[in-house]
């Protein structure tokens, strides 16, 4: 039965986004905040796909600890979940993402259209210029700047070294980090078609307030997310929802 609701899924999730990002083109021509708009409804919609064939319902804590404004958010990043949920959770993310997701065609041009922050994980200390140029505009904007700091999705008893991006970020931009934890992957698992019924938990934690040394940042923000982390799986697996 779990491998039929997920062929269902899997196939409505692919149309769904192909209708949208083609409804969106005419978009391109307007202002940027009606794509911004599409892609909350295009999470909307997936949410509703989870929900009503897959059975995988979402949560979310601690929004009382996201501040207002232009804010960091580091996120644990389990699954490709993870990447759409920003867009209906935030006002206006600006959301660090791979160069090559650019060049996908019509997806990279609307990526664009919403001044999402491209980096080119080859170019080495450029990058990092880059990084800071767009997150300094963003910042400037009342934006929230959303960036995994793994780089790359991990299992959910996994974690990957933190890149030093998102404490560049912390250094430059003078603003609050915001710690996030997922338990996504027992449910939408990186690199498998299958889906599993239950609830996604996703939780903002306490802030980190500007000022702490580099070193100091990315010890406190690993260690709060992978806690964290650790915490909601244990949680959910106690339930006996993923299997």
């Amino acid at each position: 039965m779990n491998v039929v609701r997920s062929i269902a899924f899997n196939v409505a999730f692919y149309v769904w986004t192909v209708l949208m990002v083609v409804l969106y083109i005419p978009a391109l021509l307007l202002d940027r905040m009606v794509v911004v708009r599409g892609q909350c409804y295009w999470t909307m919609g997936i949410n509703w796909l989870m929900r009503r064939l897959a059975g995988i319902d979402v949560e979310v804590r601690g929004r009382e600890n996201l501040p207002p404004g232009a804010v960091i958010v580091a996120a644990k990043h389990q699954s490709a979940w993870d990447t759409a949920i920003w867009h209906q959770l935030l006002d206006d993310p600006a959301m660090v993402m791979k160069q090559e997701l650019m060049y996908i065609p019509v997806y990279g041009w609307l990526a664009r259209k919403t001044r999402m922050i491209a980096v080119d994980r080859k170019a080495g200390a450029k990058a990092l210029r880059n990084l800071i140029r767009d997150a300094r505009q963003a910042r400037d904007d009342g934006r929230q700047i959303t960036i995994f700091p793994e780089g790359t999705r991990s299992a959910p008893d996994s974690s990957n070294p933190y890149q030093p991006g998102v404490a560049a970020l912390y250094a430059d931009l003078g603003i609050p980090a915001v710690p996030v934890a997922v338990n996504s992957g027992l449910f939408w698992p990186r690199r498998s078609f299958l889906r599993r019924p239950g609830t996604i938990v996703l939780e903002f934690l306490e802030p980190i307030a500007p000022g702490m040394d580099r070193k100091a940042f990315m010890v406190e923000l690993e260690n709060r997310i992978e806690t964290a982390t650790r915490r909601l799986v244990a949680e959910a697996r106690a339930k006996d929802t993923c299997g």
